[in-house]
């Protein structure tokens, strides 16, 4: 009998990666996506995706989906309570592994593991550790496909959002900018390859710039808030 995991579904490549490397292993049964939504706009956190897109991908992919609604600007607290109300539920179901795509950031695996530690669950890293420009070119050699949706300003300009990832977008980035966007520098959207019954269609919408307060931004700084691209994808 496999093992019953929920696989946490950012809607981007790695999550893409990840799941279909673990179901290749063929140990887990994954009962389910789960999706942080911010329920004021109804759209992936950091990701910026539509959730009627996010439901279009569940559905060619063929998984249950949960979608976690969390407030415009949660306090921890709040983000804990909802958490907990939600993994209790999937816990119910007998799943007791939890799927991520994180590639190589300590502090979030550590604050990950610890947190389903007090619950009873194991986490699972597929791509953990593995070389980022060797993940990027495996995922398009396997005929994935996806589009930039978020861009980080520190990092990329407004030009690199709405474009799709290929060989030339690799060969574009800055030299301090990782080709999986690891650190943050820009999220996307999966909308074909080998795990997806059909492809997910879509029409490109406009480009917004969002800002945001930097947490602990000095007088003396000049630059006191994030800028961030938002690329808009429209269901078709």
């Amino acid at each position: 009998m496999k093992t019953k995991a929920l696989f946490n579904w950012s809607s981007g490549k790695d999550s893409a990666l990840a799941l279909y490397k673990i179901l290749q292993e063929d140990q887990y049964e994954i009962s389910t996506l789960l999706t942080s939504i911010n329920q004021e706009f109804q759209r992936i956190s950091m990701h910026g995706v539509h959730v009627s897109l996010l439901e279009k991908q569940a559905e060619s992919l063929g998984i249950p989906l949960i979608k976690m609604e969390l407030p415009k600007e949660p306090s921890m607290e709040e983000y804990q309570q909802i958490m907990s109300k939600t993994m209790a539920g999937i816990q119910a179901q007998g799943v007791t592994h939890s799927v991520f795509g994180d590639i190589f950031l300590e502090d979030l695996r550590k604050y990950r593991e610890d947190q389903l530690n007090t619950i009873g669950m194991k986490a699972i890293f597929p791509l953990w550790k593995q070389d980022t420009s060797n993940l990027i070119h495996e995922f398009l050699e396997l005929g994935f496909k996806t589009i930039v949706t978020c861009v980080n300003g520190t990092y990329l300009d407004k030009s690199f959002a709405g474009r799709i990832i290929d060989q030339k977008f690799i060969d574009d980035l800055p030299e301090n900018v990782d080709p999986c966007g690891e650190n943050g520098e820009f999220h996307t959207f999966t909308f074909d390859g080998p795990i997806f019954k059909n492809p997910v269609h879509f029409e490109i919408g406009e480009t917004v710039k969002k800002t945001y307060p930097k947490p602990k931004a000095s007088p003396e700084e000049e630059d006191r808030e994030y800028i961030f691209w938002f690329c808009d994808l429209l269901l078709k």
